[in-house]
């Protein structure tokens, strides 16, 4: 899946500068957005699925609507659920124009779950997906605007938006294969008209900015050096000229502190942080494990959709960053893994710079850590 073909290529594409960013509206395939997350995929999750809060949320005029409205008491094994949806209240809530919230889509619904890792990977920003399934003639929140960027996409019925700029209130209707880009800050809200219900998915960026990271570089510079742990003298305040001169004193230390360090192995560090720290992809590891018992030579294998995988040369080993975890292994095996990680589809016989039986050993470890699937 191409996360960002989305909102690419249309000459029709409407765009208007927002405080020096854009707002994008672009006309896509609607097959290619319903099949992400359909109306039939949110009436299977409220109705034959045991959802729990804080992964629905219902809202109506503006508010959030209370959710012991629609939670219900169960227990499995005389132990109690807590936060359980019960359906038939969700079913009646909306019902009377209230607008059904999936959150947090990208640990649940696998669709989402690789289009999330695939943006995740393109832009090197945490990404979430929710979705807004509004009955006719309502409206879900009032005007507002998010912390975060934002991708939203129509997958059934029509929306309203409204959208703010520096220019004022502008219209948008958003239909199925329509997707909207929303920079942060912009002030919207949407309504469905009095004819048929919407859903809608908008897909969160979560900015990493400057500020986060420098307090982290600092905060962990600060924690490693012991001198700047010492504590103020008593009676600090008793002489302002003298505290102001050690505050100068040490500020100078921190800036002599941050001026060696290796700001390489600092951003390889916030690399790694990233490369490892997203939503697993394991859909069939389960079937992967069975089938390791009969993998050989000559079993085919392939990369599993959406996995990633970044080599890193440390000293005497290699680091693959797998998306949601690391794994080292020996310097010697770059040639073979380097051949695993580009190929298309591949058999273990056919890995070069190892033999047979240590071809298999990394195969089957690949395997099990997610990288590769086994064709069936």
């Amino acid at each position: 899946m191409d996360p960002l073909g989305l909102l690419s290529g249309d000459p029709d594409s409407f765009v208007r500068e927002v405080w020096g960013r854009r707002i994008l509206v672009h006309q896509a395939d609607p097959g290619e957005l319903t099949r992400i997350f359909g109306i039939d995929d949110a009436d299977h999750l409220v109705t034959t699925t045991a959802l729990r809060t804080p992964q629905v949320r219902l809202a109506q005029d503006g508010a959030v609507v209370d959710q012991t409205r629609y939670l219900r008491k169960a227990t499995i094994a005389g132990q109690p659920m807590t936060g359980l949806v019960d359906a038939r209240k969700v079913l009646a809530l909306f019902d009377g124009g209230a607008t059904i919230v999936f959150q947090g889509l990208q640990r649940y619904w696998e669709p989402l779950r690789q289009l999330v890792r695939g943006l995740e990977h393109e832009l090197g920003h945490p990404c979430q997906a929710n979705a807004y399934l509004t009955p006719p003639g309502s409206q879900g929140f009032a005007l507002h605007t998010d912390t975060h960027d934002v991708f939203t996409f129509q997958t059934y019925g029509t929306k309203d938006w409204e959208v703010h700029d520096s220019e004022g209130a502008h219209q948008v209707l958003m239909k199925p294969g329509t997707s909207m880009y929303l920079p942060t800050g912009t002030p919207h809200m949407a309504r469905t008209g009095a004819g048929v219900a919407s859903l809608h998915v908008t897909v969160g960026i979560n900015q990493v900015v400057w500020a986060d990271v420098l307090k982290d570089v600092v905060t962990r510079a600060i924690d490693a050096d012991p001198a700047l742990q010492d504590r103020l003298p008593a009676a600090p305040f008793a002489d302002p000229h003298g505290l102001a001169a050690a505050l100068s004193a040490r500020l100078g230390d921190l800036a002599a502190l941050l001026s060696g360090l290796d700001v390489a192995a600092e951003a390889d560090r916030l690399e790694t942080s990233f490369s490892t720290g997203r939503q697993p992809l394991l859909s069939g590891g389960l079937r992967d494990l069975l089938d390791l018992r009969e993998l050989g030579a000559d079993t085919p294998l392939r990369r599993r959709p959406g996995s990633r995988c970044t080599v890193k040369q440390r000293d005497g080993s290699l680091e693959l960053l797998l998306g949601d975890r690391r794994l080292t292994l020996p310097a010697a095996a770059h040639t073979a893994v380097r051949f695993v990680v580009d190929a298309d589809g591949l058999r273990p016989r056919d890995v070069p710079g190892i033999d047979q039986a240590g071809a298999l050993v990394l195969c089957r470890r690949l395997v099990r850590e997610g990288l590769l699937e086994v064709v069936r």
